[in-house]
């Protein structure tokens, strides 16, 4: 019964320190699963400017209306839609009733007289054709409308402003018009309409551009200065976290070499891959975890890894 025992006891302990000795394994192939391969980059100081992105549509805002000055027949037209005309240019010939129905017979008569009712009608403004209302052979009466025309002059982009954001922009003198074939312009801030959108909330601003041979219902984007910092630290966006509601953002800074740690921080300006650093205070020296940061907890072993 002793020997039994005794059997008994050394097997007991083989069992255990067999077992023993797979949880001791088990735990260290636990601690190599939990350690993160990350990268690290640091915070930097540079200028940081956030811009407004918004629309603004070319148009004229004047047009010219071309108009009989009697009673005829239209001989000949010189106008075409979309052709520039100057304000002296003549764009209609007109020839009038009474010149049509009595023909040459006074000249025949008195031949000093020089009677001829032929009457030359300028276009008045400096512009584009935008309509062409009659031809040749048409019978108009004094008055009725020959053709419009656009005034160049009036030229501008109408920008659609949302009234809360008429600080950023009615303070400023001028405004970058991007095109979108990618050419940029400067456009001057003429004036503001008096009048609000019931239903969008947004005032039309007149931009006026020294370019005039643009299109009309050319759609530009409208950069606008919101924030400008000329010292901002800032940190690459993949290095700053949030929780699912967007409202508390995190860091995870390196206490040493193989850990890391959760440091809340408060954001502010954002561009294309930038986030601003406002509080806590970081130095140069201070190393971030750049990639492999998702997800760790508050207190996570790391291994860091060449870029």
């Amino acid at each position: 019964m002793k020997k039994i025992s005794i059997y008994s006891l050394v097997l007991g302990l083989v069992m255990i320190s067999c077992q023993s000795k797979k949880t001791e394994e088990t735990i260290i192939e636990e601690e190599q699963e939990t350690v993160t391969p990350v990268t690290v980059t640091s915070v930097t100081t540079e200028p940081m400017v956030e811009y407004i992105e918004l629309n603004a549509t070319s148009t004229f805002l004047q047009q010219a209306f071309v108009k009989a000055s009697s009673n005829g027949y239209i001989k000949s037209v010189n106008a075409q839609v979309g052709k520039m005309v100057s304000s002296t240019q003549n764009v209609f010939v007109l020839k009038t009733k009474e010149a049509q129905s009595i023909g040459n017979a006074i000249n025949l008569l008195d031949s000093s007289f020089k009677f001829s009712g032929i009457i030359n009608i300028k276009a008045g403004t400096t512009g584009y054709i935008s309509e062409v209302n009659h031809q040749p052979g048409d019978y108009v009466q004094e008055g009725e409308q020959l053709a419009v025309i656009s005034d160049a002059n009036s030229f501008v982009f109408i920008l659609n402003l949302p009234y809360e954001l008429r600080p950023y922009v009615l303070n400023k003198k001028t405004v970058e018009l991007l095109l979108p074939d990618g050419k940029t312009m400067t456009a001057r801030i003429s004036s503001a309409m008096p009048v609000v959108d019931s239903a969008s909330q947004t005032q039309n601003i007149v931009l006026r551009v020294n370019e005039k041979n643009l299109p009309t219902n050319l759609i530009a984007k409208v950069k606008v200065v919101k924030t400008a910092k000329t010292n901002a630290v800032s940190l690459p966006k993949q290095s700053v976290l949030s929780d699912e509601t967007q409202t508390n953002f995190w860091v995870m800074k390196l206490i040493d070499d193989s850990t890391a740690a959760k440091v809340p921080v408060t954001k502010g300006i954002e561009i294309a891959d930038r986030v601003e650093i406002l509080a806590p205070k970081f130095s140069v020296s201070d190393k971030f975890l750049l990639t492999g940061n998702y997800g760790l907890a508050d207190t996570a072993r790391i291994r860091i890894v060449e870029q």
